[in-house]
């Protein structure tokens, strides 16, 4: 369900008759980053708290301690700017699909999720930097741990801290591994190649994006803004950036 196509009263008040309200009125809602993927957060919604969402564009629950809507960010300013709802096949869960403005958890974290059931097993002491991370943000968040290593005290540096102090050899290996992926479709090598060259591109690509300073979400924003244009649009809007 996009939102943009819900332009009208008449289409909100048919979609709340569809969802498959619990004997409370309530449904569970989910918020998940629009670039990254992350799941934000989980609360409570009812049909005023949905339709509330739809039309105001952020993030908006149900308490059920306090038995009112609540819009997320409006004491913190950190709001959830929605871009897309979607519901579950059985229309009883709810996607927040949005953009944070800021933290989403009340400790500061990015998101609410940081606690690891392995951790507590092992009776680890919750870290709130130990978000739940996808293969891509797992990668991103080792390129940065290597960056802060010291050598004298770690040894013998390790190949991501090489590249990350040696700008030359970082290029010329995103060069190399660019080249070797493109070997595979002109000598025709098979899809396990191909998917190991590119493997090697996205690692040294992103360890050249910590040298500079740029995350991965920020060039995920960057293709979600343009493949949501047409191709005119995008052109214009990149040489009014450059402008």
């Amino acid at each position: 369900m996009a939102i943009s196509s819900l332009p009208c009263i008449q289409p909100v008040d048919t979609l709340l008759d569809s969802i498959k309200w619990d004997d409370k009125g309530l449904a569970v809602a989910i918020a998940q980053n629009v670039d990254t993927g992350a799941i934000l957060m989980q609360g409570f919604v009812n049909r005023d708290a949905l339709a509330t969402t739809i039309t105001s564009r952020k993030a908006t629950f149900f308490s059920r301690s306090r038995a009112t809507l609540w819009t997320k960010g409006e004491t913190s300013n950190n709001f959830i700017n929605i871009y897309d709802i979607f519901v579950d096949c059985d229309r009883d869960s709810i996607i927040y699909l949005g953009k944070p403005d800021g933290p989403t958890c009340h400790t500061g974290s990015e998101t609410c999720y940081f606690t690891s059931i392995g951790d507590l097993f092992k009776e680890q002491e919750v870290e709130e930097t130990n978000l739940a991370l996808t293969t891509l943000y797992s990668l991103e968040a080792t390129i940065s741990k290597r960056e802060l290593e010291l050598a004298g005290k770690h040894g013998k540096p390790s190949w991501t801290k090489r590249l990350l102090l040696d700008e030359n050899l970082l290029c010329s290996k995103i060069r190399e591994e660019a080249d070797e992926l493109c070997r595979t479709l002109e000598e025709k090598e098979d899809s396990s190649c191909t998917a190991s060259e590119m493997a090697d591109v996205i690692y040294h690509a992103m360890v050249l994006l910590r040298r500079k300073d740029v995350k991965i979400e920020n060039v995920l924003e960057v293709l979600r803004r343009r493949f949501s244009q047409s191709g005119i649009e995008e052109k214009q809007s990149r040489a009014s950036t450059e402008s």
